[in-house]
């Protein structure tokens, strides 16, 4: 028996002995688990600053950067004259060609007239306007002052349409998107 033990003592001690030579520990080793991952969640895309949200209404082919805005004198009525405005984009010959414009412009409306998306996009490419927060234009006269009522600027927006003023004072007339504007003198 006694020898036994022996046996069982230069066993476990020669176990310990190889154990710690090879860089383990004399504790009794404990399984443990094994390690968990986290998965790390992806990030959200920034949207393309390019593309109209989905919700806006402006469908493909996506309209190019605004370029300019046209303004003209539409009608002269008794009692004030109406101006338009008109958002251009590009250059970009392929778009204008592929909503329907076939004379090769480089540059042109958001859709033609007519077209079922023409008001989301023009709201999309000008987004809201200065003096009223609306989709358009800001629309100034003299580039001095917002186009409110007649009263108090001599001009005022046509509220059936962001893009056309009413005015019954003569002067220059200005449609912007921040930085890019379109004029017109009125004489009245």
């Amino acid at each position: 028996m006694k020898l036994e033990s022996s046996v069982l003592l230069f066993t476990a001690t020669c176990a310990v002995a190889a154990q710690l030579a090879c860089g383990g520990s004399a504790a009794t080793p404990v399984a443990s688990a094994p390690p968990t991952t986290v998965p790390t969640p992806a990030p959200t895309p920034t949207p393309d600053a390019s593309i109209p949200p989905k919700d806006s209404g402006c469908g493909e082919p996506y309209p190019p950067e605004l370029f300019k805005i046209n303004v003209k004198l539409h009608m002269k009525a008794p009692q004030y004259y109406t101006l338009d405005s008109t958002p251009l984009v590009g250059p970009n010959p392929e778009f204008c060609r592929e909503i329907g414009y076939t004379d090769g412009r480089e540059f042109c409306p958001v859709r033609l007239e007519h077209d079922p998306d023409r008001v989301a996009c023009e709201a999309w490419v000008m987004g809201n306007a200065q003096d009223t927060g609306k989709p358009g234009p800001t629309w100034y006269r003299d580039w001095t002052r917002y186009c409110t009522t007649f009263e108090e600027s001599g001009c005022e927006h046509n509220p059936a349409n962001p893009y056309s003023l009413f005015v019954r004072v003569g002067d220059w007339y200005q449609a912007c998107r921040d930085d890019i504007c379109g004029e017109v003198e009125v004489d009245r």
